[in-house]
């Protein structure tokens, strides 16, 4: 599955961009969905429908409009949520109801949503690639460097994490994105280590609020259609965190 959906990334990204969008929205509403079903095993109510409406027009927004009909759309739809839960199971649950559906809508759909703006530049289908590409380098410089050094353990709420396991992400990340940013957008070195370092940091935040939201569900993966691996948002945490200042730092610097 996860040759599958990486062969579609790279295939739609540099070949047709509004297909990718469609990849990237499937990706993001399995993951939407897995979300909302370990909410329901806490008798937490967010409604599918809405959220993933949502989802598909905070897309169309960012790609067509820009950030400000993103945040005009994500906003609309909050609302929706809010006054959606108005028609459900009375008054008694609304806050925690509403709070989680505006919560799911925020967390990935709308972090997912800056794909599409990061996307929509003429050189798009390259920044995307570095955002990817330096994330990925967090996850596979802080496994291997978590195996073979590991020793330090960073927090409770992730004992496999270490900080000889963040070093070799953020190792990882700099020399990823300094290769990358030098080579495809032709930008500085210290651009490029800059991405990267703060890469490492936030896809190590993106795993670790994973992992408080799984603690708190009482639940070990939000789903299983990745053998081994758990769901699609348990492969998208550390990607929708590093996503907005990934976008932000590309676009200040190129």
């Amino acid at each position: 599955m996860g040759v599958v959906l990486g062969a579609l990334v790279l295939g739609t990204l540099y070949t047709v961009k509004e297909l990718f969008l469609v990849v990237v929205v499937g990706a993001v509403g399995v993951g939407t969905v897995e979300l909302t079903r370990a909410f329901a095993t806490r008798d937490i109510k967010v409604p599918v429908a809405p959220v993933l409406a949502g989802l598909v027009a905070m897309q169309v927004a960012a790609y067509w409009g820009g950030a400000v009909w993103l945040l005009a759309a994500f906003a609309g739809f909050a609302l929706v949520l809010l006054i959606w839960r108005m028609f459900g199971d009375g008054t008694d649950g609304y806050v925690r109801d509403a709070s989680a559906s505006v919560f799911t809508l925020f967390y990935p759909c709308m972090l997912a949503s800056f794909v599409p703006l990061l996307l929509k530049p003429d050189d798009g289908d390259h920044r995307v690639l570095i955002f990817i590409a330096v994330t990925i380098a967090s996850d596979i410089g802080g496994y291997v460097a978590g195996v073979l050094f590991g020793r330090h353990q960073m927090t409770v709420i992730s004992p496999k994490k270490t900080w000889e396991g963040l070093a070799g992400s953020v190792v990882a990340c700099v020399a990823v994105g300094g290769w990358l940013v030098t080579w495809l957008l032709g930008g500085e070195l210290w651009q490029g280590a800059l991405i990267g370092g703060l890469a490492a940091a936030l896809a190590t935040a993106g795993d670790l609020i994973e992992s408080m939201i799984k603690r708190d569900l009482g639940i070990k993966d939000l789903g299983t259609i990745l053998p081994g691996h758990g769901g699609l948002m348990d492969r998208l945490d550390s990607l929708v965190t590093v996503l907005v200042p990934a976008w932000l730092l590309m676009t200040v610097f190129f």
